[in-house]
């Protein structure tokens, strides 16, 4: 059996403008890449994104780089036993994405389809950062202005009054069958409080509300998904539960009417469609989310998400957010994401 080598690279990204999110003010990014050779075919690279996100990723720890150089030092040891990474989804996913993109000769085609064919396109949602009632709003007009029918509005940030005028105004302009909602609270809501406020939401026809309440909380979630107006959509809740049988224990006691996959926070794509089978076998719907990748976590996430054909819009416009983000063949026209495969990619940044 031919044997891999591997090395990583870090890599700070810079947000081109401070981005507000539910854990402060965003201004960069950190991510960690695996380049992954074998000697059988030593001119051939495979490159995967590590990427956790601080403050959320279970694998946000002080030893996260000297779990990547032992991964890193002995690859093969992990490429047969990827459920030894369980405590660090996001190299699992660097490691599993590094693999398919070495198998399919180096050049990001990490799942060939229509969609790397340039054929076809993904559908997408807009993302609303966090920030005051007028930058929030700005942002909504221009989105809708580019051609979005969905848009995802991150709340939290302002006073809940504040919040509900914001998407009074989008409605007043915007009809629900014109532009979908999707509100997104990072588990905002105090528990005794949610149910209420999510009453007063459902007045502006709203797709659906993510993460109401702070996860690990099963019992007062599961009575808010019963009881809720809103369709309730789990985020944060799926981090940190790994095994098949605690997955299932989980959609089978809250009974969400969705889940969302984000592949560096669970583990990767094998790992997120033992989630994705085991809610549709729930009958709970789902869809795809990235998690502040560059361009190359970015790109193995849509090529991916393509394969399952899920034709609700996914969370995949995030490819235009950093200055130092490195040239790709995505590209978004309206709510579409497409690969232009004509387009090269650019890794000087990364590889100088």
């Amino acid at each position: 059996m031919a044997m891999y080598q591997a090395y990583f690279k870090k890599y700070t990204l810079q947000f081109y403008h401070p981005s507000g999110t539910s854990r402060g003010i965003l201004t960069e990014k950190i991510s960690w890449f695996i380049f992954l050779t074998n000697e059988q075919n030593s001119e051939i690279t495979g490159i995967g994104e590590c990427g956790p996100l601080k403050g959320l990723s279970i694998d946000d720890r002080i030893d996260y780089e000297n779990k990547l150089a032992e991964v890193c030092k002995n690859p093969n040891n992990y490429l047969d036993n990827t459920e030894a990474l369980k405590d660090f989804p996001s190299i699992r996913f660097g490691l599993e994405m590094a693999l398919l993109d070495y198998k399919h000769g180096g050049k990001k085609i990490l799942f060939p389809s229509a969609f790397t064919n340039g054929n076809d396109s993904i559908s997408i949602n807009g993302l609303i950062w966090m920030g005051s009632y007028d930058a929030m709003l700005k942002q909504v007009r221009e989105k809708i202005e580019a051609g979005f029918t969905c848009i995802k509005l991150k709340i939290g940030a302002l006073d809940f009054e504040s919040e509900i005028e914001l998407i009074r105004s989008i409605r007043k302009e915007f009809s629900s069958s014109q532009v979908a909602i999707r509100v997104d609270a990072n588990g905002a809501f105090k528990p005794e409080e949610a149910l209420e406020k999510l009453k007063r939401l459902s007045a502006f026809q709203l797709h659906s509300i993510e993460q109401p309440i702070k996860q690990n909380q099963w019992e007062r979630m599961a009575k808010l998904c019963e009881t809720s107006p809103i369709p309730i959509a789990l985020d944060e809740e799926l981090i940190g539960i790994v095994q098949k049988d605690q997955k299932l224990k989980l959609l089978e006691e809250i009974k969400p009417q969705y889940i969302i996959l984000k592949p560096s926070l669970l583990g990767g794509c094998e790992t997120s469609e033992e989630w994705i089978n085991l809610a549709s076998q729930n009958q709970i719907g789902w869809w795809v989310t990235s998690s502040l990748e560059s361009n190359i976590g970015l790109n193995a996430i849509a090529q991916w998400t393509y394969t399952l054909e899920n034709k609700l819009p996914q969370g995949l416009g995030t490819g235009q957010i950093y200055s130092n983000n490195f040239q790709c063949p995505l590209n978004i026209k309206k709510d579409k994401l497409f690969f232009n495969s004509k387009e090269k990619w650019d890794l000087k940044p990364l590889l100088k």
